[in-house]
């Protein structure tokens, strides 16, 4: 039965190897029961009748139910779900229950690697995934004190993200979720970064904005409603975190903590000013970011200094140390000052959508630079909002957040039926390297580069709002 079901599941987790996405949507009465801690989840799901879940894009929302959303509040605090996240360097899982409780979080950091490499190398950190997944998965569950059966759905990161992380995870989640018929649900890696807020901040409440800063991403968003987000600014080229380590690699830092803390720890002992660095993008009037001419700035002024990277900063003379130490607090100033002026036009903007908002949420690896954290909050108080970040734990990227916003989601009645569970173990998933999170703000757009020709799948919010349309 259920590899029949599978033929129609969501193109959240939708086989490549399918021909067209599917149309039709699962009813409720060709499932197997679906429980957790011993409820029946079906008749949470009746008041939709026999349209429970439905296949994505169209999958289904409870949110415009309302008789039924008291009653999925009552029952939220009973979820457990797993997250799992594969989607870069660090593999991680995390156990959580629908009342915010954290009852595990293990991560395995692959600090040795990027030390080695100077950045993620993809196949090094599949291979890495690879070694621990199991581990970390089982881990968690252990420190939960659960056994896989005692969960009610697993979550995972499906994008965006590296490809061949992103298929480590997914192929553990849909083997467990398979293996104990629990349901899954398939996670956006930035709206987890946002997300993860609610379960800290419980009285974070939409709408509000949020700005998403990592490694791989910069993202500005308002956030609307769950699943409903407008896109004010993104990267076109590199984001700030990539900026950082390659910045921390040229200055010869040991990257084993990132090369953000590394920056930031040297940046300390550096004179701001010493070094004039330009302003990225100040010619164009949007919200989007660039750090790829910051980077060949530095560069720059590194060759020029004849600072030599092969010599670790634990081995630099007092005057190489200072001139090192200059470059990176002159960085560090540009490219926060990056920041603030994009976040200061997106509040702008935002208040054109939503003028109720109140906080500004920042999350994402480089969330944790205190220096980062200092210059957003007087922004935010220079406009009358409040400054929201998820501790530094969170900020990273953590199993914690995956499995958060799957209770959102669940919550709703967005998720998958449970994979058979004889699936091949090369099956091609659908991941999601590429995938926006919201819809662009007009104004938004970027005169460098056309945004959405890069785009490889419809963002998260357009498909969910073609669900709720249908």
């Amino acid at each position: 039965m259920w590899s029949s079901l599978l033929t129609l599941s969501s193109t959240i987790f939708r086989l490549n190897c399918l021909q067209r996405p599917p149309t039709l949507p699962f009813y409720l009465t060709s499932f197997k029961t679906l429980k957790f801690h011993g409820q029946d989840v079906r008749p949470l799901l009746a008041p939709l009748g026999s349209r429970a879940i439905s296949s994505f894009p169209a999958f289904s929302t409870l949110k415009s139910y309302s008789s039924l959303n008291s009653h999925v509040e009552t029952v939220k605090d009973d979820l457990v779900v797993l997250g799992i996240e594969t989607s870069c360097d660090d593999t991680a899982a995390a156990v959580v229950r629908g009342s915010g409780e954290i009852l595990s979080q293990v991560v395995a950091s692959q600090a040795d690697l990027l030390a080695k490499y100077g950045g993620v190398a993809p196949k090094m950190a599949e291979e890495a995934h690879l070694q621990v997944i199991d581990q970390v998965v089982q881990e968690a569950l252990d420190k939960a004190n659960l056994i896989a059966s005692d969960l009610t759905a697993v979550a995972v990161t499906i994008g965006p993200g590296l490809s061949l992380c992103l298929r480590v995870g997914v192929r553990k989640a849909r083997k467990l979720a398979g293996s104990f018929s629990l349901p899954i649900i398939g996670v956006h890696h930035m709206e987890a970064h946002a997300l993860v807020a609610r379960l800290t901040e419980r009285k974070l409440q939409f709408p509000f904005m949020a700005m998403l800063i990592s490694g791989g991403h910069n993202l500005l968003i308002l956030a609307r409603e769950l699943g409903q987000y407008v896109q004010l600014g993104t990267t076109i080229d590199d984001a700030i975190g990539e900026a950082y380590d390659k910045t921390a690699k040229w200055l010869g830092l040991d990257m084993r903590r990132g090369g953000g803390p590394a920056i930031e720890e040297l940046a300390r002992e550096g004179d701001a000013e010493s070094v004039k660095f330009s302003t990225p993008m100040k010619q164009h009037k949007d919200c989007n970011f660039s750090y790829a001419g910051l980077k060949t700035q530095v560069r720059l002024a590194i060759e020029s200094r004849n600072i030599n990277a092969e010599i670790p900063i634990s081995s630099a003379t007092n005057h190489d140390r200072s001139s090192r130490a200059d470059i990176a607090a002159s960085f560090q100033r540009v490219a926060v000052l990056h920041l603030e002026e994009r976040c200061e036009r997106a509040i702008e903007w935002a208040r054109k959508i939503e003028p109720s908002i109140k906080c500004l949420l920042v999350s994402g690896g480089v969330a944790s630079n205190q220096y980062v954290r200092a210059q957003l909050d007087k922004v935010v108080k220079k406009n009358n909002l409040q400054l929201i970040c998820p501790p530094p734990s969170l900020c990273t990227d953590n199993g914690v957040m995956v499995a958060w916003t799957g209770i959102e989601h669940f919550s709703v009645g967005r998720f998958d039926p449970p994979p058979p569970p004889d699936e091949p173990e090369d099956l091609m998933y659908d991941i999601r390297p590429r995938w926006p999170l919201g819809e662009e703000y007009a104004e938004g757009r970027s005169e460098a580069r056309s945004l959405r020709t890069a785009r490889i799948h419809p963002s998260l919010t357009s498909l969910i709002q073609a669900s709720i349309n249908q």
